[in-house]
């Protein structure tokens, strides 16, 4: 069979649409970890990249946590924790936001750094304080960038978070791991098409979410 052929067969397939092993029931856990891990990993980077970016501090270390973050595998931090913490969702959590801690934390420093210093110096020669300079100042210009590194981060969980099925747990990436194991080379090709799909579906929604979220004025800049 080729690769349409096994696309086809899968998406076909009546039991696929319902139950517990159904398409519906794994999209949405695997829309559960990928969101989970993002927000976990947007909640510790963004406010050390804003503070960071604002005062021009930390740049070298953070290079140096981004570079660490990144050389780290995941699937082999996924086995290390999983032996040492047993079953449970953290072995899952910690490795995909490891994964996406680095380019928020990298993209958000460089986009408040990469402001232009004149109305920063024009917003505090006005008496603005540090926390208004950086939040209404500094944040709206550098919200594309932002928006960049989340949706990179974004994309890279939703790709990687097929690992939680290798240990047990939910997600499209059951199909491939059980396809693997029974041999169902259609299983394992339709959730493989089902990852990339919704990888390319988290890249337009963000596409869509800096439409409505970033000023038109720094959109045309």
């Amino acid at each position: 069979m080729n690769l349409l052929h096994f696309v086809t067969d899968f998406f076909g397939r009546s039991g696929q649409w319902h139950g517990y092993d159904g398409i519906p029931q794994r999209l949405a856990e695997h829309l559960e970890y990928s969101l989970l891990a993002l927000l976990l990993a947007a909640a510790v980077a963004l406010p050390v990249g804003l503070v960071t970016g604002h005062t021009g501090r930390g740049g070298n270390a953070l290079a140096m946590l981004a570079t660490a973050g990144r050389a780290l595998p995941s699937f082999g931090l996924l086995v290390l924790l999983f032996t040492v913490m047993g079953l449970g969702l953290a072995p899952v959590m910690i490795p995909l936001v490891v994964l996406a801690v680095p380019p928020i934390l990298v993209t958000t420093y460089e986009a408040v750094r990469s402001v232009d210093r004149a109305p920063v110096d024009a917003a505090r020669g006005m008496g603005m304080g540090p926390a208004r300079v950086l939040f209404q100042v500094e944040l709206p210009v550098a919200l594309p960038l932002i928006l960049s590194g989340l949706r990179s981060a974004a994309v890279q969980i939703v790709s990687t978070a097929t690992i939680a099925a290798y240990v047990s747990f939910g997600g499209l990436g059951r199909y491939i791991i059980d396809g693997l194991y029974q041999r169902d080379y259609t299983k394992v090709v339709g959730g493989a098409v089902l990852v990339a799909a919704l990888a390319l579906a988290t890249l337009g929604l963000f596409r869509l979410a800096a439409r409505f979220a970033v000023s038109p004025g720094v959109r045309r800049s």
